[in-house]
């Protein structure tokens, strides 16, 4: 049952927004370049992406264009640091011709958010969390991404049971939030810090700030 309520939620994201301030994503100079780190990011860690996507730069490719016109046995060398590089390489000239056959940038940004959703959930590779960053951090669309880290902080918190489905989590949110891209923005960010460095899979309850409203966090013992 997901039953995210406003107060918690502002309450969970005011805490967090206090202790690490804001984290100024998504890393990227254009919207097409958080598009791709959106695709890449799948399944492996940042700064893998990062060192995916400077090949790309070194070689002249970052573009959709590009990437297209690109021998897919380069493409994947070239992603090679982003892991699972066949399949990522597919997946990225699939998103790429995509791309240009609806317009590119221009042209997409005026569809309508769940058109745009639609869209990007017809390309083969992408699903609902990489549609949503790329609605969220390159569209600027008040869109909630559900990733496992929010899944594993929102079901310690009983915000959710944790096996809702995927849209479920993200309607009920974006209800109690409201159409808000900058709060979605930073709250979705300081979530994945949060998971990564105090709320693991093994949490650190002691180092917590959200442990006094965090039913999880109560059984914790000194």
């Amino acid at each position: 049952m997901v039953k995210p309520d406003r107060k918690s939620l502002l309450a969970a994201f005011n805490v967090l927004f206090t202790a690490y301030g804001p984290q100024h994503w998504w890393p990227g100079d254009t919207p097409f370049e958080i598009m791709v780190g959106a695709v890449l990011t799948q399944n492996t860690a940042w700064t893998n992406v990062e060192k995916a996507i400077a090949n790309l730069v070194r070689h002249e490719r970052l573009s959709a264009a590009g990437i297209i016109a690109t021998r897919k046995d380069h493409l994947a060398n070239w992603l090679r640091p982003s892991g699972y590089f066949n399949i990522k390489a597919t997946r990225l000239k699939n998103f790429c011709r995509w791309y240009v056959e609806a317009g590119g940038f221009t042209a997409l940004s005026q569809l309508d958010t769940d058109a745009l959703r639609d869209g990007l959930l017809s390309v083969n590779g992408v699903g609902p969390e990489t549609a949503d960053d790329i609605l969220l951090y390159a569209f600027d669309r008040p869109v909630f991404v559900i990733d496992a880290y929010t899944r594993r902080l929102f079901s310690r918190l009983g915000f959710v049971a944790g096996g809702e489905a995927y849209d479920d989590i993200r309607l009920a949110v974006e209800d109690k939030l409201g159409p808000k891209v900058e709060l979605y923005n930073e709250f979705h960010a300081l979530i994945v810090l949060h998971a990564k460095t105090v709320c693991r899979v093994r949490p650190l309850c002691g180092d917590c700030l959200l442990r006094p409203g965090c039913p999880a966090g109560r059984d914790w013992q000194e």
